[in-house]
């Protein structure tokens, strides 16, 4: 247990994230960066640019009330400590994601009718079963499902973009940096708490499998939805500007067509699903595919 305090303290949290990797920033980029020209003038970019970023807002939302519905819940002192410290870099991601709908024009006095518009509804419900969880004061399933199964999705969305923006658009790359580097912290949480818990509560386990399952099964249609409906590859194409030749995963992200592009992330977090919960001694459950 000591090793565990001393690796999620609110002291080590400072060290290494308001006062480490986010220093000299303002919303998670550097000052003066700004988003490519071509970004606000062509039409078909922007609004997929408005859509992607509205999904991100929409899962950061629901990782900050699990994160902070969950503090009550822990059952000893340094799991509060860690999941406020998690419930704070959720917030500040909520703030950099909303903060950059505005820099791509959306009015704050319309922000909640953008989200209503473009929210996914595989999405919605991806949230809705995790928060029951919460809601339900349900440690062991908040917990794999905030630290484990969103936070290890967000993170492999996260390099996608990151990898795709790097060279294209650093003032968006940086953002994703910063939550790049926080979500590895929460999903570390997830594995080294969860693990003791299952071996106590093995009783728990075939509910958190089909919770998994069942979110597993939302996140594959959500990405079904993004990359289908997205349409910057092929405006890029269009209007003859090159993509960003960006590797992830050691495929050429460039070339990809949104199918290729979809599947090659769904099967990097399914991936990671399934070692993660093998660690912590849940049987990772195959969901449908949408």
């Amino acid at each position: 247990m000591a090793d565990f305090l001393s690796a999620y303290s609110i002291q080590r949290w400072l060290e290494s994230c308001p006062q480490g990797y986010l220093v000299n920033t303002e919303y998670g980029h550097e000052t003066g960066e700004e988003e490519p020209e071509l970004l606000y003038s062509n039409e078909v970019i922007h609004e997929d640019a408005i859509r992607t970023t509205v999904q991100l807002v929409v899962g950061e939302r629901c990782a900050l009330a699990a994160s902070s519905g969950l503090i009550n819940a822990a059952p000893d002192e340094a799991s509060k400590r860690f999941l406020a410290t998690q419930t704070l870099d959720e917030a500040r991601h909520v703030e950099v994601f909303t903060q950059r709908l505005y820099d791509l024009g959306v009015r704050k006095d319309e922000l909640t009718d953008v989200i209503n518009r473009y929210a996914n509804p595989n999405l919605v419900k991806f949230a809705e079963i995790l928060l029951e969880k919460v809601d339900k004061k349900d440690f062991i399933a908040g917990v794999v499902g905030q630290n484990i199964v969103l936070e290890g999705l967000a993170f492999s969305v996260f390099e996608m973009m990151h990898a795709m923006n790097a060279d294209m658009n650093a003032k968006f790359a940086h953002t994703l940096s910063g939550t790049i580097a926080d979500e590895r912290r929460h999903v570390g949480f997830g594995e080294n708490r969860i693990g003791s818990l299952i071996k106590t509560h093995p009783e728990k386990k075939s509910e958190v499998e089909r919770m998994q399952k069942d979110m597993s099964y939302f996140m594959l249609a959500t990405f079904a939805d993004g990359f289908r409906n997205n349409e910057t590859a092929a405006e890029l194409d269009r209007i003859g500007e090159g993509r960003a030749h960006a590797d992830f995963h050691g495929k050429d992200l460039g070339v990809m067509s949104p199918e290729e592009m979809e599947g090659l992330l769904a099967d990097t977090v399914l991936k990671e699903f399934k070692v993660r919960l093998e660690r912590v001694g849940i049987e990772y459950q195959t969901p449908s595919r949408p």
